[in-house]
């Protein structure tokens, strides 16, 4: 049988030791979320960015990565994005014609289109569009690995270039379709496919894939990212991390991955 001094001594200690606890869990509901969802080409720099802003400030940011286009269907559908930062013009333009709140909207970086092979690859450098042919680096049973051409947008920007070099036609049937343009470069680096096209910031981040060449910039739209806030009623933390990401600590940090900060006007 428990003494009942020791059985009130036990409760009162008890009920001590869960108050910090207590306490911990009710700062802990207290700290603001925001939810970004973002471009997969974005996934290693924007991770480095909220690592940083997260050390300053008391908030929890919680990144989605996807394709846009996926990402932008999410929205549409409900999906509890405060800010999104799309790889082209067209799913952020999608978005605002569906009647979704978009607000701040602003290009914030910009890329490049290069032609990749694994590490270990024989095939020598060239300039997609010059004298040597991607096709003619190909052998009959394999393929060129990209985005889906048509909702991916780096998919959409092979596209574009293919068609202006001159190669759509012939590397069309070819074609490896990823779900985003880190999948596409996950069948290079796996020696699954010989040659891919990805952003420049994809083979910069990836040690098992290295960059062949650079598609001439007028063979597809440029390549910007805009991001805008998509919440009707964003938070201040919302809108304190959106602002942050536009200055010159955020964009920084991108450009150590190989992104083009657009100049603001």
């Amino acid at each position: 049988m428990i003494h009942p001094l020791r059985k009130t001594s036990f409760c009162v200690l008890a009920i001590a030791a869960a108050m910090p606890f207590s306490a911990q869990a009710a700062d802990e509901a207290q700290q603001e979320t925001v939810q970004v969802y973002a471009a997969a080409s974005l996934t290693d720099a924007m991770n480095r960015a909220i690592d940083t802003y997260e050390a300053d400030h008391d908030v929890d940011i919680v990144p989605v990565y996807a394709s846009s286009s996926t990402l932008a269907r999410q929205i549409a559908n409900g999906a509890p994005a405060d800010v999104y930062l799309s790889a082209n013009e067209q799913w952020m333009d999608w978005l605002e014609d569906q009647g979704m709140p978009v607000s701040e909207r602003v290009d914030l970086l910009e890329n490049r289109l290069v032609l990749i092979a694994p590490t270990n690859s024989d095939i020598t450098d060239f300039t997609p569009g010059g004298d040597t042919s991607i096709a003619s680096r190909l052998q009959d049973d394999q393929r060129l690995s990209v985005g889906d051409t048509d909702h991916v947008p780096a998919g959409i920007y092979a596209k574009q270039a293919l068609q202006s070099i001159g190669e759509w036609d012939s590397l069309q049937p070819r074609l490896a379709n990823g779900d985003n343009v880190r999948a596409a470069m996950a069948l290079v680096e796996r020696n699954e496919a010989p040659l891919g096209i990805v952003y420049q910031t994809d083979a910069k981040a990836s040690d098992d894939v290295r960059q062949i060449g650079v598609f001439p910039d007028d063979s597809h739209d440029p390549i910007v990212y805009p991001m805008a806030v998509v919440d009707s009623d964003p938070s201040d933390a919302t809108e304190a991390f959106r602002q942050w990401l536009a200055g010159g600590d955020a964009q920084a940090i991108f450009s150590d991955f190989g992104f083009t900060p657009v100049a603001a006007d």
